[in-house]
């Protein structure tokens, strides 16, 4: 059987666009915030969160706290861990953040870290967003939405030498 073949759908240039893009969107849905949590889903969820802090710095003076959630996506329970206690996120607008949607699941399981504190409102950032939910999630900020058959796959790299969206 022949090896799948990866297309790639989105190159660096394209990345840096798309996060530009969604940062001011961000910043028009937050103008008045005076701090934000981006919390990143590990690994390249948190990446991407670090890439949208990044320019999120360069054009406002909303104050961005990082917060990395670290997920056991194998366990049958809900297994999270974050970087910083999770309290410090009280009442504040959070940007949870990841790099591809596919079911949902990820995005809901790294929501549930933030269910048992008040916050001012949640928002879901993805650079991509393949459109086959099968959990209530849906995004607020997409980089770019991409209709697939289920045995497609997306893989996004964020490497020093190169930035790509594949789909295989």
């Amino acid at each position: 059987m022949a090896a799948k073949k990866s297309i790639q759908i989105l190159d660096q240039a394209q990345i840096k666009q798309k996060i530009d893009r969604i940062a001011y969107q961000i910043l028009e849905d937050c103008f008045d915030e005076k701090e934000i949590i981006i919390a990143g889903i590990a690994s390249r969820g948190y990446v991407f969160a670090q890439k949208l802090e990044k320019v999120l710095s360069k054009i406002s003076k909303i104050k961005c706290t990082l917060v990395e959630i670290t997920l056991d996506k194998d366990s049958n329970n809900l297994v999270a861990n974050t970087n910083i206690p999770v309290s410090q996120c009280k009442n504040k607008t959070i940007i949870l953040v990841d790099d591809v949607l596919n079911s949902g699941r990820t995005l809901l399981y790294g929501l549930s870290v933030f269910l048992n504190i008040p916050t001012k409102k949640i928002r879901t950032a993805v650079l991509v967003d393949r459109s086959h939910k099968l959990f209530p999630i849906s995004t607020d900020y997409a980089g770019y939405t991409i209709s697939t058959v289920s045995q497609e796959h997306i893989s996004v790299v964020f490497d020093k030498n190169k930035e790509a969206v594949y789909l295989s």
